[in-house]
């Protein structure tokens, strides 16, 4: 909608008036400016969860400015914790900010609301800022450093590529793979079948081992390609798994198995996720030409066709 034109405000109420929830992406005040902010809509509909996907939050000092992800993620340390101890901190794509912390703590609100306002009646406004959603996310790191079992530098602990049995090695062939034997029973099956003695290694959480031990390792690894260290721990505890690309994940074995991806207008596709055992979810489909379901949407809503006619000739749509 095009919420600058003369009664457009008008058509926005409407549609909202009979919503369960409503989303929007503006910078905060915009939609207050326009007529639709949250007390306007809870006003004519009480029971609505009014979902609000920002950067900064509604409120602060930043919240009106700009940002992207790698921003958001920045201020809650996120970004600062991911990388080589010797390298810059590396963005890890937007799936940290936009999709985890952003797109789905804001579904995750809305899903709340919508319980609440079930058994309530009462909508809510839900406030979900990424760098908020980032810094939930950390959560578990925080308490770790509380505890004084993280260490406040970049590739340092154990779960962020300083551990040697934690992390990903290079193998003859130029590709790679990741392994993960953190309980002591997975480290001493990793151990078998890579021919070494556990006696060796039973200092294994001394830190000042790492470096020694992880040098041993990419000595072994590099001695055989992916695939032949697949052929020894895939399938077992070991915690093990190859790095694979973008091409070869949909066809790996286990995907393919699980479906995890399919393929949908000629590409492959991440299938829907979660799953659930008494509901399939459906594809989505191609996205139509922008426009094309004016007039059934309006329809199915409730407008008559001489109000979706001058909707469309006002240039509301």
């Amino acid at each position: 909608m095009n919420l600058k034109v003369p009664g457009a405000a008008q058509v926005a109420l409407r549609l909202i008036g009979q919503a369960d929830a409503l989303i929007e992406g503006l910078r905060p005040g915009v939609m207050e400016k326009l007529g639709l902010g949250p007390e306007v809509c809870h006003d004519l509909n009480p029971s609505l969860v009014y979902g609000r996907m920002t950067g900064w939050g509604q409120t602060g000092p930043l919240a009106k400015a700009a940002g992207h992800d790698i921003n958001y993620i920045a201020l809650s340390g996120a970004l600062w914790a991911i990388g080589e101890a010797d390298r810059d901190p590396v963005p890890p794509l937007n799936l940290l900010g936009d999709f985890g912390a952003g797109g789905m703590m804001l579904a995750y609100g809305i899903a709340c609301g919508l319980m609440r306002a079930r058994d309530t009646g009462q909508g809510d406004v839900v406030d979900a800022a990424i760098c908020d959603g980032t810094a939930a996310l950390m959560a578990p790191i925080y308490a770790q450093m509380a505890k004084g079992i993280w260490v406040n530098e970049r590739q340092s602990n154990r779960l962020d590529g300083a551990a040697p049995y934690y992390g990903v090695y290079k193998c003859a062939d130029g590709k790679w793979i990741c392994i993960a034997p953190l309980e002591p029973q997975f480290f001493a099956l990793f151990l078998d079948l890579l021919g070494l003695k556990s006696a060796d290694f039973t200092d294994r959480l001394n830190t000042a081992t790492w470096a020694q031990h992880r040098a041993l390792f990419e000595g072994l690894f590099a001695a055989r390609t992916r695939d032949e260290w697949c052929d020894v721990f895939e399938g077992t505890d070991v915690c093990f798994a190859p790095v694979l690309d973008l091409i070869e994940a949909p066809q790996h074995a286990h995907n393919r198995a699980r479906q995890v991806f399919v393929k949908g207008a000629g590409f492959a596709q991440p299938s829907p996720a979660p799953r659930f055992q008494n509901a399939t979810p459906e594809m989505p489909s191609p996205p139509p030409v922008p426009g094309s379901d004016n007039k059934t949407a309006l329809s199915d809503w409730g407008f008559s066709p001489e109000e979706i006619d001058k909707i469309a000739a006002d240039g509301i749509f």
